[in-house]
């Protein structure tokens, strides 16, 4: 998939989640019109086929982040019907992770599926199933990030874990923040960010949190890019439009969600445990 069709997916699930958190925001009416726009355009859905691989998974994605008011005959519903069409809403060769996030977005699609609950897929988690003795390395950022996104939507619900998988799942996310802010790692502590949020915790309030936030206020430019995703790889002083467009966005968009979601959620929200 080419940096383009996945920022315009990125860009979808900001506008969801912007809608979600402050619709009266006049800031959002520009995310809104570029969103409409390309799910109307018709040259739109082949490019999410371009790789076979992940094709149907990138057609649900795009029919489950449709914005409200698109006809019914629309390119995303075309795109929507072949994603599920055959067995590719059941657990058929797919890895937990990948269970977990075709059932979110066959949730958001409003479609049938047999992928299981969330709190059977949570079960089976890598996030889940890291013990104590096993080393933090051993987690991946993105899988344990998305794991609890998809849990609490983005932090819009509660994500449904009991005292003792919250405790483990917050402390898994509380480390790893440290560990990717020592390091400069941008992208993965704008998640990390939003993910503590999501599991009930003040960002604000935990130390590792603070300075996560504290980095990236400190690494964005005047119009709210963050130059990379990570301090090593920085955009180059000298870097094309197209050079620092392909190095910022997705840790642009990336810090955008949790922004959208921290500032907006923050109040509106009830405590988990007591913890926000």
């Amino acid at each position: 998939m080419t940096p383009r069709v996945k920022a315009l997916l990125q860009l979808a699930l900001l506008h969801r989640a912007w809608a979600k958190a402050d619709p009266a925001d006049p800031e959002l009416a520009g995310v809104a019109a570029t969103v409409d726009r390309v799910w109307r355009h018709p040259g739109h859905p082949p490019l999410l086929t371009a790789d076979p691989r992940y094709a149907r998974q990138f057609q649900l994605m795009y029919g489950a982040l449709a914005p409200a008011g698109l006809a019914a005959d629309g390119p995303h519903r075309t795109a929507l019907a072949e994603a599920v069409a055959g067995d590719f809403l059941t657990p058929r060769r797919k890895s937990p992770y990948l269970r977990l996030e075709t059932r979110y977005y066959a949730e958001l699609a409003a479609v049938p599926h047999r992928l299981g609950g969330y709190p059977e897929l949570y079960r089976i988690s890598r996030l889940a199933l890291h013990a104590d003795e096993r080393p933090l390395a051993d987690l991946d950022v993105c899988n344990v990030t998305h794991t609890v996104f998809h849990l609490a939507d983005f932090g819009f619900r509660d994500p449904g874990l009991g005292a003792a998988d919250l405790a483990h799942a917050r402390d898994r996310v509380v480390r790893l923040t440290e560990r990717c802010v020592r390091r400069g790692e941008w992208d993965l502590t704008g998640k990390l960010v939003l993910a503590q949020y999501c599991l009930g915790l003040d960002p604000l309030g935990t130390p590792s949190g603070a300075a996560g936030l504290r980095m990236l206020a400190e690494v964005q430019a005047p119009d709210g890019a963050v130059p990379g995703r990570s301090a090593a790889d920085r955009a180059p002083a000298g870097a094309s439009p197209v050079e620092y467009f392909r190095a910022s966005y997705q840790s642009t968009l990336v810090v955008a969600l949790a922004t959208v979601v921290l500032l907006h959620r923050r109040q509106a929200v009830p405590a988990l445990g007591g913890a926000r």
